[in-house]
């Protein structure tokens, strides 16, 4: 088919509108897999975070019955060189794992009987995934449970063990290593020094082929351990409140989709039995909570320009509190004043308690349910922010401050996928958070058809992926940061796949459109 014959069938027929545009999907996802063969040809195999655990791990593990005796136990393990040895049954499953670490602890405590048992000193029920699990799936675990090792089980059995040092070996991003250097930080100063390391992370990481999603996980990974880690030095610094509390955080980081650059939005939630108790207990943990908003903004996380911060005491508030705050943004709702409340829909836990944000976010998700018209203004601000694409698939560029024209990657980009799929999750009860794991979801509620869902994902990830580069290199040239980028400047598949992405964030505003007749 010519271009004039394809342009004219494309403008007359919706099914072969919709049947071009998904097809977006599987170019993407082409191209995504180019750019990690890329990265594979480039550095070799064994830099991939994708690399199935099955081939990392070792074939034989070393193992033991729970009744082996502590000596001959350790004796093992120094013979065969390795950091663990399993405790497994007679039919080969895993009932404990010790360590090194587990060893130390031992000699550390200076009474232990090495003719005892393993069974006694062995870490019980080991965490553990199957051989068809990833690198990435490892490293995330080990980093969230603080671990070192591994177990790898099918159909039950033991059959490989992975370490930390499989991961990062031969030059592999240490992210473990990295996390538990964070959250063993004696001090604030020491924080500050160590973070200057996630930027070569994730120089290293985008080098290796990960994909935006990986890094801007493990990105939100190791700022949480940032949080929680000030948070302790702060209350060792200044003592228990005698008041306990979650801290809360909003926006990208409560959508767990920060970049390195990143300011503060959080909060913080507490119990209180009524009006007064509440407002004695918010006396007593504002102070700390400035303190900590301080001491994030030493590490990286600049304070908030609109005071979106937990020091502000309308932000730190007991679960009551919250609950009306939320009931007055959905009740009292116009289009001016979503702009800056729609982020704090995205909230969750960070260090603290979760059951009283999850009964926070379940009335949230109830009483949007209940209302369509908030839903509707919801959908007219997620249309605010149109992506810059033209009738005929041309780029609609701006200038800023008289230089060249360019595009907004995360406003005119990222916003319309990130806005849409909130309105959505919210308005069917979905709890997920994640932008991708609420597309997802509501692929799963069939609220979206999956080629949609699929095309919408490939899509966010281009633009991510897009704008995490755009950053390395301003970063590598000494340059302000900026989500700007000309078109220009990318290569010709980058350039048509990005102008794709685009139209795929105009697809999603156009059945937002249509589900709520705007």
């Amino acid at each position: 088919m010519n271009k004039p014959a394809f342009i004219k069938l494309f403008a007359l027929s919706s099914p072969f509108r919709d049947f071009a545009l998904r097809g977006v999907s599987s170019l993407l996802d082409q191209v995504n897999q180019q750019v990690q063969q890329k990265a594979v040809e480039t550095l070799g195999t064994q830099y991939s975070l994708n690399t199935r655990l099955g081939e990392l791990a070792m074939r034989h593990p070393v193992t033991c019955s729970p009744h082996t005796p502590l000596r001959e136990a350790v004796t093992l393990m120094h013979e065969q060189q390795v950091g663990s040895i399993v405790i497994v049954n007679e039919h080969k499953a895993p009932l404990g794992i010790f360590t090194l670490r587990d060893l130390r602890q031992v000699v550390a405590d200076g009474a232990s009987d090495f003719s005892q048992s393993i069974a006694g000193h062995m870490t019980q029920a080991p965490f553990y995934l199957s051989p068809e699990h990833s690198a990435f799936d490892a490293a995330i675990a080990m980093t969230e449970r603080h671990i070192a090792h591994v177990c790898l089980v099918q159909d039950q059995r033991l059959c490989g063990v992975v370490s930390e040092r499989d991961l990062f070996s031969l030059q592999r991003v240490d992210l473990v290593h990295l996390a538990r250097t964070i959250r063993n930080a004696p001090r604030v100063e020491n924080l500050v020094a160590i973070r200057g390391e996630i930027g070569q992370l994730v120089e290293r990481m985008l080098a290796h082929g990960a994909s935006s999603t990986q890094i801007t996980h493990i990105i939100t990974l190791l700022n949480d351990h940032t949080v929680c880690r000030v948070i302790e030095l702060t209350l060792a610094e200044k003592g228990d409140p005698g008041v306990p509390f979650s801290w809360l955080c909003f926006g990208s980081e409560g959508r767990r989709e920060q970049t390195l650059y990143t300011d503060q939005d959080n909060g913080i939630l507490f119990e209180a039995k009524d009006a007064v108790e509440a407002a004695e207990r918010r006396e007593r943990l504002l102070p700390l909570a400035q303190h900590i908003n301080q001491s994030l903004a030493l590490c990286g996380f600049s304070l908030c320009k609109g005071n979106i911060m937990a020091g502000n005491p309308e932000l730190c508030l007991s679960r009551v509190e919250w609950a009306r705050r939320f009931g007055a943004f959905i009740r009292e709702a116009t289009p001016e004043n979503l702009l800056g409340s729609s982020i704090y829909f995205d909230l969750r836990v960070v260090w603290g308690e979760e059951r009283g944000c999850e009964q926070l976010r379940q009335g949230i998700l109830d009483q949007v349910a209940d209302n369509r018209l908030f839903q509707r203004m919801l959908a007219e601000n997620a249309l605010l922010r149109r992506p810059p694409v033209g009738r005929f698939r041309e780029f609609v560029l701006t200038r800023k401050h008289g230089e060249k024209a360019t595009l907004d990657l995360k406003v005119q980009g990222l916003t319309p996928f990130v806005d849409g799929a909130r309105l959505l999750a919210l308005a069917n009860g979905i709890h997920a958070n994640n932008t991708l794991e609420r597309l997802r979801q509501l692929v799963d509620k069939a609220v979206i058809e999956p080629l949609d869902g699929a095309a919408y994902e490939e899509a966010y990830h281009f633009i991510q992926q897009t704008r995490m580069q755009q950053h390395q290199l301003q970063t590598r040239e000494n340059l302000p940061y900026s989500n700007r980028v000309d078109p220009d400047s990318l290569n010709h598949l980058d350039r048509r796949i990005l102008r794709e992405s685009l139209r795929q964030a105009q697809r999603l505003q156009s059945s937002l459109s249509l589900r709520y007749q705007l």
